[in-house]
């Protein structure tokens, strides 16, 4: 009876093997290898057969019995092994690793063909075995070589490797010695240093970067505009985030990068179902949407013990059509193996291979096999490496550890020592590669009790784990919240002379904060103190908030205080924080004006100091308190600037105080000559946002006549606000406005118009009212023409050519503007409606949900039924749903 490797494993796995090799496990690795030709042609693919050659089995416990059948084993996964197509790179970092940096011209003799996919694909590989010094030194080498020139995307990665390894030092002085060198080639020098320090976890410092170019007329592209939303997601910039999104947005750099940025800002904040709303009305309105943006929602559902909505979730977005699904197939097996959801994960997994046809790599293989191992479920592991090899899908390194690892609880060990003392012809890790990969796997898959058993089991055979491995264990100590044996490691590390780096006590305090336990986190950052160990920002900035968490903003304060002794500026989020956090607590203006002395105490009073104060006052909704401080500045002899008058009359708008708001505008006239934009800006928006159409109204007249020109969000807010009080002839007067102060319309301002137009005709007749009253409309006679189309009242005689020229002479189109038109059209004549579809696509706008329903709309209402049914099929294919009207007529 053939004894496949299947079999064995499923004994062993009954069996509750061990990792040693006994003699039942000997006798049965014996049976195991007398396979014959005839045997392998009828095996199955749960089944493994190794050489026809193989000799008949011998005494089970001869040495040399032993040999032979485990050598036809080893060649066989020799034999596998041998395809994978990594090779390359593990000799790049081979010399990297062996040379020294004056001895990397060693690389030339590889004759690599340098490009930034090849280099972007060097870089990943190191990143992914933690060797950033190899990374910095291939990259330093390839920025030398002639023909190339390191890119955006080439910067940004060595960025990213840089900042996960927590290298923030090291990264900011590359970023201090590329500041001060203008390269010839082509990179973008401004996109870059924004781009780094984003990525370096200093957005403050990236977003001055950006502002300073905008004031210089330049600006980033589309790349780095995401690379910068994206660290400011990251970063927990809030505010900044919506700023930079709209900016994208404004500049059509909008894309599924953004949406899947967007919505893991939406994950961040716990507002899971606005994130899933948000996916569906992408989906709805025909956004680009990829598996990759379902991904980050599923994860964070996954993070939350939601798994019955993530599950549906995939799977409705599957049947929605939406593109590259593997990689939110990929996240949802992930994230089920590592809630310890097995059988839903291989069940899932299992099914989209069989029905779908999906092939997952590698990664997604090893996953499943890593945690299957952890549990012994030995028999699942030998099919899952059986599909792999069939499939001639290729391993990598974890793959191999995990055959090793597998080998060795299937009580072959003899076979995994041979694979492993073969490790030099693979090019594996030349040092205690399976206790690493064991610690490895365990933390990554959350067995972290197993993980220290192993470490410990490895210093007892004497190693001791490297830096890189030791501080994969750390985390996951503090991840899980095991702080003793969090405890019991550092101390078994100092005992060792191993002194754990910064991030790792850093890592420690954040975790102790997390789970409440604050005060420990302080007596262990008193106690660093003691032994003069750097306190990096980033402990201070848990402990802070840490404190806030707990309502105890007065220990907070004494942090940010010291913090800043130590060096480390805080950031305007932090000051507000605890300001926040004192105005909550008992005497929260005592506590305010204590916070206050300590920090004149400690810098030199400037206006940037109080005006942290007066930020932090006004978030809190304490205007009174934001006063106070601005009356001491003036009286200490400090002029207030102009964003000192921003947030101090922003602190009255956000507490809801108009009249005080208005009251502290005029005393402004009587101080300050001149009362620029952003002042008037800042007022006018607020009061706008308080429904105060008509006071505001009035400052913008007012701005006017001081002769400051109103930006164009005075007008955008203003004139939504009036449309929507149907105070028509007014607005109408501030487009007419905007001729005369020598602004164009904007997209938003005027798709809002056009929007009113097609619902009332009343707007079209305060248009008509004007021009007759004064003869002054002649540069928007255009749009006056468009609002009367759009009302009704103008016959549309134009070809779509010259209707589309005539919007875009007026503002610049976007996919509503082509939406309003659309429908406009279907009123009239489908097949101009229809005509302006075809052209929108040929333009590059993605047609949404709305667009659709649209054409179908003005379809019905022609009772032109049957073509109406087939665009609803399209609107189907497309992934979007008619409307509840549209159903209606239907």
């Amino acid at each position: 009876m053939l004894i496949s490797l299947r079999n064995l494993a499923k004994s062993k796995a009954n069996t509750n093997c061990s990792l040693c090799c006994s003699s039942a496990a000997i006798l049965d690795a014996n049976f195991l290898l007398t396979t014959t030709a005839a045997a392998a042609a009828t095996r199955t693919s749960s089944s493994f057969s190794f050489s026809p050659n193989a000799s008949p089995p011998p005494a089970p416990f001869s040495t040399s019995a032993r040999l032979t059948p485990a050598r036809d084993v080893v060649l066989s996964f020799k034999e596998w092994f041998n395809t994978r197509n990594d090779a390359l790179f593990d000799r790049i970092f081979l010399i990297l690793k062996s040379s020294t940096d004056d001895d990397v011209l060693a690389l030339s003799h590889l004759s690599l063909r340098l490009s930034e996919s090849f280099v972007l694909e060097v870089l990943r590989y190191g990143s992914n075995d933690h060797d950033v010094l190899s990374c910095l030194k291939f990259f330093d080498w390839a920025g030398r070589q002639p023909g190339f020139h390191h890119t955006r995307a080439t910067f940004n990665a060595i960025f990213k490797i840089l900042s996960k390894a927590k290298l923030m030092s090291l990264m900011l002085d590359v970023l201090s010695t590329y500041s001060k060198q203008r390269y010839a080639h082509t990179v973008r020098f401004h996109d870059t240093l924004v781009m780094g320090y984003a990525v370096a976890g200093k957005p403050d410092i990236a977003l001055q970067l950006f502002g300073k170019m905008r004031f210089q007329g330049l600006d980033l592209d589309s790349f780095a505009y995401h690379v910068l939303l994206n660290a400011l997601v990251e970063e927990s910039c809030l505010d900044a985030v919506q700023v930079i999104a709209k900016q994208i947005s404004l500049r059509g750099f909008e894309n599924e990068i953004t949406h899947s940025i967007m919505l893991k800002w939406l994950c961040k904040q716990k507002l899971l179902d606005q994130a899933e709303a948000y996916l569906r009305q992408l989906v709805s309105d025909g956004k680009p949407v990829t598996g990759h943006a379902v991904s980050v929602l599923v994860d964070a559902l996954c993070k939350h013990k939601k798994f019955q909505q993530a599950g549906e979730l995939v799977e409705e977005f599957r049947d929605l059509g939406v593109a590259l699904m593997e990689s939110a197939y990929g996240v949802w097996i992930r994230d089920l193996v590592q809630a310890g959801r097995l059988d839903g994960a291989l069940e899932f997994f299992q099914n989209k291979k069989s029905l779908e046809g999906y092939v997952p790599d590698a990664f997604r293989y090893n996953t499943l096999i890593c945690r299957l191992l952890k549990e012994d479920r030995l028999e699942e592991v030998c099919d899952l490496l059986m599909e792999m090899k069939e499939d001639k899908i290729s391993p990598d390194k974890v793959t191999m550890n995990a055959a090793l690892c597998f080998f060795c609880k299937a009580g072959m060990v003899d076979v995994a020592l041979e694979l492993y003392n073969s490790r030099s012809e693979f090019q594996l890790t030349p040092n205690s590669m399976v206790y690493n990969y064991l610690i490895n796997v365990f933390c990554g898959e959350g067995s972290i009790d197993d993980a220290y058993r192993v470490m410990k089991h490895s210093v007892e055979q004497g190693y001791f784990t490297g830096r890189k491995t030791f501080s994969i264990l750390a985390d996951s100590l503090c991840r899980e919240g095991k702080l003793e044996k969090m405890k019991e490691l550092v101390t078994f590390a100092l005992e060792r002379n191993f002194m754990p780096s910064n991030s790792t006590y850093d890592k420690f305090i954040t975790t102790l904060c997390r789970t409440k336990r604050v005060e420990d986190a302080y007596l262990i950052h008193g106690e660093l103190n003691r032994i003069n160990k750097v306190s990096t920002k980033s402990r201070y900035i848990s402990l802070i908030n840490g404190f806030n968490g707990l309502s105890k903003g007065d220990i907070a304060a004494r942090l940010l205080i010291e913090m800043q002794e130590k060096g480390h500026l805080p950031t305007r989020k932090l000051f507000k924080d605890v300001i926040c956090c004192l105005c909550d607590m008992e005497n929260p203006d005592e506590q305010f004006f204590n916070l206050l002395e300590m920090q004149l105490s400690c810098r030199e009073p400037s206006c940037d100091v109080y005006n942290f104060f007066i930020y932090g006052a006004g978030y809190a909704k304490r205007p009174d308190l934001a006063r106070q401080v601005y009356e001491m500045m003036q009286r200490s002899g400090i002029q207030p600037n102009v964003r000192s008058d921003v947030i101090m009359l922003q602190s009255y708008l956000k507490g809801e105080r108009i009249s005080d708001a208005l009251n502290f505008f005029n005393d402004l006239h009587e101080r300050r000559k001149v009362l620029g934009r952003r002042l008037y800006s800042t007022l006018i928006v607020g009061l706008c946002k308080a429904q105060k159409a008509e006071i505001a109204v009035n400052f913008l007249m007012e701005m006017k006549e001081k002769g400051v020109v109103p930006s164009d969000d005075c007008y955008e807010f203003l004139i939504q606000l009036l449309c929507w009080n149907k105070e028509f002839d007014m607005a109408v007067n501030l487009i007419n406005d905007l001729e005369k102060v020598g602004r164009h319309i904007t997209s938003f301002t005027g798709n809002i118009l056009l929007l009113h137009s097609l619902k009332t005709a009343e707007l079209y007749k305060s248009w008509v009212q004007l021009r007759e009253e004064q003869n002054e409309m002649s540069g928007c006679s255009m749009l006056g023409l468009l609002i009367g189309a759009f009302s009704g009242r103008i016959q549309v005689s134009q070809d779509i050519g010259n209707l589309e020229e005539v919007i875009e002479k007026c503002f610049p189109l976007d996919v509503f503007t082509h939406n309003l038109l659309i429908r406009r059209l279907s009123q009239s004549n489908m097949e101009h409606a229809c005509a302006l579809f075809d052209k929108m696509c040929q333009k590059g706008y993605e047609p949404n949900r709305w667009t659709y329903d649209a054409i179908v709309q003005g379809f019905l209402k022609h009772g032109r039924t049957s073509e109406a049914k087939r665009w609803v099929e399209v609107m189907y294919r497309k992934g979007f749903y008619p409307t509840r009207r549209t159903n209606l007529l239907l």
